[in-house]
């Protein structure tokens, strides 16, 4: 493939394409934390971007070195999301019942679960790397930081969308929250063994 107008575009919808899930998670996060600050959802949106536009390099870089291998990990990608999103999601379920959630301005979103978002959220993008095999290294960059920006646009969109949200259901975000994410998992789940 070459430089052109459809090598970008083609990048910027999967940039759409992969940000979805990342943006229904971040909906999720911004109904947790209503308080949230600026920094902090600029921190967790960036993050996300992140993992989106490393997925597809990672992805990119195996189909060039162990192709074999990738093949068979594709197929376990969307049950390792299904896995992580029902247990951080069944968590969350479990504590809004029981009312174990934190109080309203304790910081909810911790460094391990949001690391664990970005994994389930991203490892579909692996997959990506195999449309992008024929790409020079400089092109899957390029297309990996168009992916990683609108996932990080997206996101920011998702959380203030979210904070604002939870504010007013705040003693059933963290159920909401936790529902959001368990639906998600089985989408990505259904949707990778059907395609």
């Amino acid at each position: 493939m070459n430089w052109s107008l459809l090598f970008f575009l083609n990048s910027a919808l999967f940039g759409v394409g992969l940000a979805m899930d990342a943006f229904s998670v971040s909906l999720a996060d911004g109904l947790l934390e209503p308080q949230m600050r600026r920094r902090k959802v600029l921190g967790i949106a960036g993050l996300f971007g992140l993992f989106q536009a490393a997925m597809p390099v990672l992805g990119w870089a195996l189909v060039h070195t162990l192709a074999h291998y990738f093949d068979a990990f594709l197929l376990a990608t969307p049950w390792i999301a299904l896995v992580l999103l029902c247990l951080i999601g069944g968590n969350m379920i479990r504590e809004g019942l029981k009312g174990d959630a934190p109080e309203e301005g304790v910081k909810q979103l911790g460094m391990g679960v949001l690391l664990l978002q970005a994994v389930a959220t991203s490892i579909d993008a692996l997959s990506v790397g195999l449309s992008m095999a024929r790409y020079t290294t400089a092109m899957a960059l390029v297309s990996a930081l168009i992916i990683g920006v609108i996932t990080t646009v997206l996101c920011v969109f998702g959380l203030l969308a979210g904070r604002r949200a939870g504010t007013r259901f705040s003693g059933k975000a963290h159920i909401l929250g936790g529902v959001i994410l368990v639906l998600l998992g089985i989408e990505i789940c259904v949707t990778g063994i059907l395609s």
